[in-house]
């Protein structure tokens, strides 16, 4: 199933996992996908580490498992940072081959050990290239907060315009922790002509360390009744966890109650905290 047609149904609600690291076996995620399928997500994405054929045939194996043994739509990550044209056609064809009709095309993150590919400097290439080679739904990532190495805000929201007129078929954007970010952006996308589905991203924070290297890899902005409750509580590891689920379940509420086009949950392969969350809202997921 192509996501985009579930848009069209409802207000989507989804996960996000990641593969096992390298030093854990495949099958270790299956008991995350097991418990995750009970609270019917409407897809779950899958992670995909910036080159490498191993980090791709982890993601390709559990975007399959999802799919074929959860029987749940599933959402293949795949940056494009440091390959060619030919490498990422043979990635497609083997997309295509294992069922996978949907693909979220990143950049991918910079890293100074990856040599930087002539054929895709930035995400809107790699959606060109997909939509040329394939029948695949494409969705595209997002910052509220406008993206860390742009110039500019207005200059990240001219690029991802570029993205959705290229083939980007829905959005979903990176972790934010104050939803009038989100509705300032939802409204400067809707000015500037981006009219495709934008699904909210949300990441609980459980644990104090959690948010501290969170915000120092996307630069999140935080705002003041956040840091009282990580003043009040980020010593008191049960007591955080308990108000980072409720910080997240508040979020999730408004975001619905105020039309958002999709949830997609940022579960960092914590069914438990996945399921706290949905007990919460399943009530409002109509």
């Amino acid at each position: 199933m192509k996501l985009t047609d579930l848009f069209k149904k409802k207000q989507v609600f989804s996960f996000e996992v990641f593969p096992p690291k390298r030093t854990a076996p495949i099958d270790s995620i299956y008991n995350t996908l097991d418990e995750l399928k009970n609270f019917k997500p409407d897809f779950i994405s899958v992670t995909y580490g910036a080159g490498g054929s191993e980090n791709f045939e982890k993601t390709l194996h559990v975007a399959k498992t999802i799919k074929d043994k959860c029987k749940i739509e599933s959402l293949a990550h795949l940056s494009c940072i440091g390959l060619n044209k030919e490498d990422m056609y043979k990635l497609l064809s083997e997309f295509r081959e294992n069922g996978i009709e949907n693909i979220l095309a990143l950049r991918g993150d910079l890293n100074p050990s990856i040599k930087l590919s002539k054929d895709f400097r930035h995400a809107v290439d790699l959606v060109e290239f997909i939509r040329e080679n394939g029948d695949f739904d494409i969705a595209g990532a997002c910052y509220p907060e406008g993206h860390p190495d742009a110039e500019s805000f207005e200059a990240d929201l001219k690029n991802l315009k570029y993205k959705v007129d290229a083939g980007c078929t829905h959005l979903i954007t990176q972790l934010f922790y104050d939803n009038e970010d989100f509705y300032y952006f939802r409204d400067r996308c809707e000015k500037a002509g981006i009219d495709v589905p934008i699904e909210a991203g949300i990441m609980p924070v459980v644990n104090k360390a959690q948010i501290e290297r969170t915000v120092s890899l996307c630069g999140a902005r935080l705002p003041s009744k956040f840091l009282r409750i990580m003043d009040k509580y980020g010593d008191k590891p049960e007591s955080m966890h308990a108000a980072g689920i409720a910080y997240a379940v508040d979020q999730i509420v408004d975001l619905l109650t105020q039309g958002t086009d999709g949830i997609h949950l940022y579960t960092m392969n914590r069914s438990d905290v996945a399921g706290r969350i949905y007990n919460n809202i399943s009530p409002l997921l109509m």
